[in-house]
């Protein structure tokens, strides 16, 4: 059996749509589809409980174009300077990181099909 070296990724944490208008979005999932909202940022971020998973929707800068492609898979890790080198070390560059202060960092990437995926790594 091949063995595979330990990864960096811990869990899927979540999967997330970008949206234009997030009221219009919450509405949507929360009253017509009887998700449990569970988190709301202003008018920039949302997460509802889907049956034990997280599902998210994130709205776009003002002046940006609503990204194509459906969602946007988010991976934790533990360590997201140390994920960061690991992909590095495969050629791949961060194609934007931020911060949501006090509560986690994310970098987002593209893989080799131009699909973006996040890495978060939470505030302990």
């Amino acid at each position: 059996m091949n063995e595979q070296p330990p990864g960096f990724i811990e869990r899927l944490d979540l999967v997330f749509y970008w949206v234009a208008d997030l009221a219009r979005a919450v509405d949507f999932y929360r009253d017509v589809l009887g998700l449990d909202l569970i988190r709301q940022d202003a008018d920039s971020w949302a997460e509802f409980d889907a049956g034990g998973r997280r599902f998210a929707l994130h709205t776009v800068g003002e002046g940006q174009a609503l990204p194509r492609g459906g969602a946007t898979a988010v991976f934790s890790v533990r360590d997201l300077d140390r994920a960061k080198v690991a992909l590095a070390a495969n050629g791949m560059a961060s194609a934007h990181d931020g911060d949501v202060e006090g509560y986690a960092r994310f970098s987002s990437f593209l893989d080799p099909d131009g699909n973006e995926f996040q890495l978060i790594e939470y505030a302990t």
